[in-house]
């Protein structure tokens, strides 16, 4: 069969959230505890009290101050607006039998997964040294795109993570063949290691594996992570000030907005400096 003939530059640009389609589904379907990411407890179906009737975040604008970081770090990859406008036809949860709304809220992070293999996979096909793997990435893309526009007891009933399994094993050989011409390869495996609070100041981490490392609250100041894979790694204030992180596989918009760094860190342009760094840097504390 001939390859699907893609419109858009970039087909990830459909994997970004529009949360004006989308009906605060985060915001219901999600559970989160009380801690430093979130200044409340919410069960999961049950609606944040700062969720607006329009499904809109009535304190969106001051999440950080108020105690929830833990709303601004987080993704859908477009889920949101795909379960509300294509899997349920517009149908709101507010509106339909409270079944149709747990129903909703299950097939919610189920599609949030898949939309986050597919913009791992795209960035795949990116990778002109991931070429020999590319057949089987755009197979997979296909598939993956087919699972999610099943209908919603098809998508509840879905085993997610033999799917995510088998993508990781593609995912893992494409990032081989990359960081092998880098010059990274097999030399620098950090795979899950645990680096949290780990001082890695100006460290040369080109072409390193950091696939699921723990980062958390680590120094990289400076250090250089050209073409490293940073699929899956904790990056909760990691401090990556002045860091280079160009070439970085795998790397997306929530890891980044977990983190903290400067004007001088260098991103791969499929990610965009978060607001929170450009804050910090003209704040008159940081300039002191």
């Amino acid at each position: 069969m001939p390859e699907e003939v893609r419109t858009s530059p970039d087909p990830r640009d459909e994997l970004r959230a529009d949360c004006g389609s989308c009906f605060g589904l985060c915001c219901v379907a999600l559970p989160f505890a009380r801690s430093a990411d979130f200044a409340i407890d919410k069960r999961a179906g049950e609606p944040c009290p700062h969720l607006r009737e329009d499904s809109r975040c009535g304190i969106h604008t001051r999440l950080r101050p108020a105690g929830f970081t833990g709303c601004t770090v987080y993704d859908c990859f477009g889920a949101g607006q795909h379960v509300s406008q294509v899997t349920f036809g517009g149908e709101d949860w507010r509106s339909g039998p409270k079944e149709r709304a747990r129903l909703m809220f299950d097939v919610f992070p189920v599609v949030r997964h898949l939309h986050e293999l597919l913009w791992y996979l795209n960035e795949a096909l990116t990778l002109p040294a991931a070429r020999p793997v590319h057949a089987d990435v755009r197979r997979l893309i296909s598939t993956t795109e087919r699972l999610t526009r099943q209908g919603p007891e098809e998508l509840a009933a879905l085993d997610v993570g033999a799917h995510r399994r088998k993508a990781g094993e593609l995912l893992l050989r494409a990032s081989e063949l990359v960081r092998a011409e880098s010059g990274g390869g097999r030399r620098k495996d950090r795979r899950g290691a645990d680096l949290m609070g780990a001082r890695l100041k100006g460290a040369d981490l080109r072409g390193a594996s950091l696939r699921g490392a723990l980062l958390v609250a680590a120094d990289l100041t400076g250090a250089d992570l050209r073409g490293a894979d940073l699929i899956g790694a904790d990056l909760r204030d990691t401090d990556l000030t002045d860091a280079d992180l160009t070439g970085a596989l795998f790397l997306t918009q929530p890891q980044l907005d977990a983190a903290r760094g400067s004007a001088g860190t260098r991103l791969p342009d499929s990610v965009s400096r978060p607001g929170h760094w450009i804050a910090r840097a003209e704040s008159p504390t940081s300039r002191s």
